[in-house]
This record gives C-alpha cells, sequence and structure tokens, in this order.
C-alpha cells in the first residue's frame, strides 16, 4: 500500500458518529414512535359540520400536517443556515463555514423536496388537485428549492476550492431572499393561493393537534440536528482525504523531480 493510499484510509476510517449523535439518534426514533401514535390514536379527524349539516372537512388526511409543516419549517431552516453561513465564509474565509454552508444546504433541499411530495399528497383530497399553477405558494416554494438544488449542482463544478466557495456563497445570499417571500406569499398574495393563512397565529387548532404539532417541531428539529452533525463531519473526512491526496501527490511529483528532496518533503 502506498503512503498516499495508507493516510487516505487512516481518515477515511474515522467515525462520524459519538456517543452524543448516538443518544440523538435514538432520542429521534423513540419521538417518531410517540409521534406516530399521537397522530393516529390520539389526533381526531377534521371535521366540521355545516349549517346546512353537512360534514366537511379534511379528515384524515389532516394527520399528514405533522410531516409536511415541519418539513417545511426544516427547509427554512437549511437554507436559512446556508445563508448565515455563506455570509460568516465571506467574511472570514475559513472552510469550517463553507462545509457549514453546503451540508445545511443539502439537508435544506431533501426536507424542501419532502414539503413538496406531501403537499401534493395533502392537496389532492382536500383541494381535488395534486399541483396548481396559480398557487404562488406553491410556486415560491418549488423556485426555493431548485435554486438550492442549483447551488448544490455548482458546487461539484470542477473548480479552485476558494473560487467554488465564494461563486456558492453568492448564490445562496441571492436565493434565501426567496425564504421570506414563500413564508410570507399567503399574507401577500391571500386570493393567489390554496393554502390558508398560519392556523397557529389565528389559533384555529384543537388542543391535541397543537400539542402533537409542536412535538412534531421538536422532534423533527431534532431530526435535523443529527443530520446536520453527521453531514457536516463527513464532508469535514471528505476534504481531509482530499487534502492528503494532493499533498501525497505533489510529494510523488517532488520525488520524482529530485529523489533526495522527495524524501526530504519538499520541492
Amino acid at each position: 500500500m502506498s503512503t498516499a493510499t495508507a493516510s487516505t484510509a487512516d481518515v477515511g476510517a474515522g467515525s462520524t458518529s459519538s456517543r452524543a449523535t448516538k443518544v440523538l439518534g435514538w432520542l429521534v426514533l423513540a419521538g417518531f414512535a410517540v409521534l406516530v401514535a399521537l397522530a393516529f390514536a390520539w389526533v381526531p379527524e377534521d371535521t366540521r359540520i355545516t349549517e346546512q349539516g353537512d360534514v366537511v372537512g379534511q379528515f384524515d388526511a389532516v394527520r399528514l400536517m405533522f410531516v409536511h409543516v415541519p418539513s417545511a419549517i426544516l427547509a427554512y431552516t437549511g437554507f436559512g443556515l446556508t445563508f448565515l453561513a455563506s455570509l460568516a465564509y465571506l467574511r472570514w474565509r475559513t472552510d469550517w463555514w463553507d462545509i457549514m454552508a453546503h451540508s445545511s444546504a443539502e439537508i435544506g433541499v431533501l426536507f424542501g423536496v419532502l414539503t413538496l411530495v406531501t403537499g401534493s399528497i395533502w392537496g389532492r383530497p382536500t383541494w381535488q388537485t395534486w399541483w396548481e399553477w396559480g398557487d404562488v405558494r406553491l410556486v415560491t416554494t418549488l423556485v426555493m428549492v431548485l435554486v438550492f438544488i442549483g447551488y448544490l449542482a455548482v458546487r461539484r463544478i470542477p473548480a479552485d476550492g476558494a473560487v467554488q466557495a465564494r461563486r456558492s456563497a453568492v448564490i445562496a445570499l441571492v436565493g434565501a431572499v426567496n425564504i421570506v417571500i414563500v413564508n410570507r406569499s399567503v399574507d401577500w398574495w391571500e386570493n393567489r393561493t390554496l393554502h390558508q393563512q398560519s392556523t397557529l397565529i389565528a389559533r384555529k387548532i384543537r388542543d391535541e393537534t397543537l400539542f402533537t404539532l409542536s412535538f412534531s417541531f421538536a422532534v423533527g428539529m431534532a431530526l435535523f440536528a443529527w443530520l446536520l452533525l453527521h453531514r457536516f463531519r463527513t464532508a469535514y473526512l471528505e476534504r481531509q482525504i482530499d487534502e492528503l491526496e494532493v499533498q501525497e501527490a505533489l510529494k510523488e511529483r517532488w520525488a520524482e523531480a529530485d529523489p533526495a528532496d522527495g524524501e526530504k518533503g519538499r520541492p
């Protein structure tokens, strides 16, 4: 085995787990089990009786709220962290902030896609449509997710590390503007969306549903933290491996040019 391969293997053997992340992971699993029990066994289906005596509502579809709403909040969180980390990178130019921006963007995209998928499934029985292009909340959310998918795509374009990080940071700053637009779209364009305004702010939510939704936020944030810790550590190890491979490649070139200097590890 060559020196470069051995060094790379040593770094790659590092684990992204720690006692704290293992405990956090088990707590997330337990939280999901409790959430499922609350959502299906405790929270009643959404029904209302009209003046004509008809029973209307979202019925069992309302239970998707405990995945859909936290997913949207976590997508905002991921993209918001990418925005803040990108600002910090442009200020201090350290790898730590660049890795944080990249990691949080990946998780934000994951939850953004989950938001769109669960929203579409929810919309079919509620609004009788999988998708409505005239809905400003749907379209702005799609644009937000696509922008950050583009951000991740740009990061895969071969370039100098500093150039790639700076280019990505600028895209993140521009893309993050859409977070506010998505969040406020229901209020700004209330006549151009099928979405209702926040039932939490309006306090039009049952106590059981409110507790379960709050619990789903807590479980979701714990999951987000667990994913971010592991993705950050993985990205950090990947960057160390890349740096080691570059260093070992340079040493080999130096050795080919001048064996004596190559043994000393300098040009």
